[in-house]
Formats: structure tokens, C-alpha cells, sequence
């Protein structure tokens, strides 16, 4: 196989899958913005979990893949037969799929309309430097991430909507003059709210309490 290839639509991308998705005991990395967007991924996950046995399988998607309860029980299901699923802090735009570390498909952008011409194009490589790379950008991810069990986790902490936007502006480059008008708070206030994040995340530095929160998985309330 060339080192780089380009696959386009469903059907060639599906052809170059096959053999590698029937395959009991190869490790893969998984990286999707939420549950549609690799074609088939439901059920090829559904195929994996008849067929039994431990999956070597770590999927990391986007908070958006929690959005649709459908999809949150999806993910429990995989979890509970044996797929280690987390969800990244940061949104996931590109996906990507890596097999025993000998192959690797990216996905190109999705079509912007039912009626854009052409089909969606995939990238499948087996270039070793690019996979080494891929795959460190994977474990950087992953290590950020938040277990799936945690994020769902009904008592799992909560924050209100106020508190989420503070937050969200802590790794934002921002001051904090900025920040708080663009809130609609005080200067005061905006401190205070910072400081009381600061303290609850036991974190030293706002770039700690940003790490930490994604890695709790805190959500608004």
C-alpha cells in the first residue's frame, strides 16, 4: 500500500476498513467529534461487542457526542464491554483512527450540504512518522481527558452557568478587565469568582484550574 492514499466516500473507505475492523486483537485509537462522525462507526462498535472478548479500544470524542441521550447510552454500552472512552476538554474537529499503530485514516471535512458535490474523502497512511505523530498527539489528548464514568456521573461536581463562563475565560489569554466586561461583572467580582474556582480545584494557577476542571469533567448545573 502507498504510504499515502486518498479514499473517497463511504464505499472505498469501507473497503480499505474491512479487514482491519474484523480483526479480534488489534489495538486502535479512536478519535471522533461525536458518534456520526466516522460512516458505520455505531455498527461496527456493535459488531466488536457481539463477537465478545475485551476490546484493545480507546475512543476520545467530543463533549458533543453527550448531547443526544441516544448517544450517551451508545457510550455506556461500549464502556461497560470493556472500551476505554473518554471526553476531551477541547472540541475534536477531524477524526481519526489509528490500528496497531501501522495504520492510520484521518476523515476530510463533511460535505457543507446535503447537495455539495462529491463524497466525503478519507486520508489512509501507513507512513510511520506521521502515525508516531498522530499518536502523540493522541496521548496528550487522552491524558487531558475525562473518563466517560466520571463525566457522567449524576453526582459528579456541577457549576452554574456563571461559574462555567468564568472558566471558560481562564484559558482565554484574556485580562481580567476584558474579561469582565465581557461578562457583564464588576472587576471585584470576576476576581472573586476566580479565586473561589481557584480554591475549590485546589489549583495553584488558572492554567491548573483549567486542566483540572476538564479532567473532573465539571459541567454546569
Amino acid at each position: 500500500m502507498p504510504q499515502v492514499m486518498e479514499l473517497r466516500g463511504e464505499v472505498e473507505f469501507w473497503a480499505r476498513m474491512k479487514p482491519l475492523a474484523e480483526s479480534d486483537d488489534a489495538e486502535w485509537l479512536h478519535v471522533a467529534h461525536d458518534l456520526d462522525t466516522w460512516p458505520g462507526a455505531r455498527e461496527a462498535a456493535r459488531r466488536q461487542m457481539r463477537r465478545g472478548g475485551a476490546p484493545r479500544g480507546r475512543k476520545l470524542y467530543s463533549a458533543a457526542a453527550l448531547i443526544d441521550a441516544r448517544d450517551r447510552d451508545a457510550l455506556r454500552e461500549m464502556a461497560a464491554h470493556g472500551f476505554h472512552v473518554r471526553i476531551a476538554a477541547a472540541p475534536l474537529p477531524q477524526g481519526i483512527v489509528v490500528i496497531d499503530r501501522r495504520t492510520m485514516i484521518l476523515t476530510g471535512p463533511a460535505p457543507s450540504s446535503p447537495a455539495a458535490s462529491g463524497p466525503r474523502t478519507y486520508t489512509m497512511s501507513s507512513s510511520p512518522a506521521l502515525i508516531g505523530g498522530a499518536c502523540a498527539l493522541f496521548e496528550a489528548a487522552w491524558e487531558s481527558a475525562a473518563d466517560l464514568t466520571a463525566v457522567l456521573d449524576p453526582e459528579r461536581p456541577r457549576i452554574d452557568d456563571r461559574t462555567a463562563q468564568v472558566l471558560r475565560t481562564l484559558g482565554s489569554g484574556v485580562t481580567d478587565e476584558t474579561a469582565a466586561r465581557e461578562l457583564g461583572m464588576s472587576l471585584r467580582t470576576y476576581r472573586r469568582r476566580v479565586a473561589e474556582l481557584l480554591d475549590g480545584l485546589d489549583a495553584s494557577s488558572r492554567f491548573q484550574a483549567g486542566v483540572r476542571a476538564g479532567r473532573l469533567g465539571l459541567s454546569r448545573g
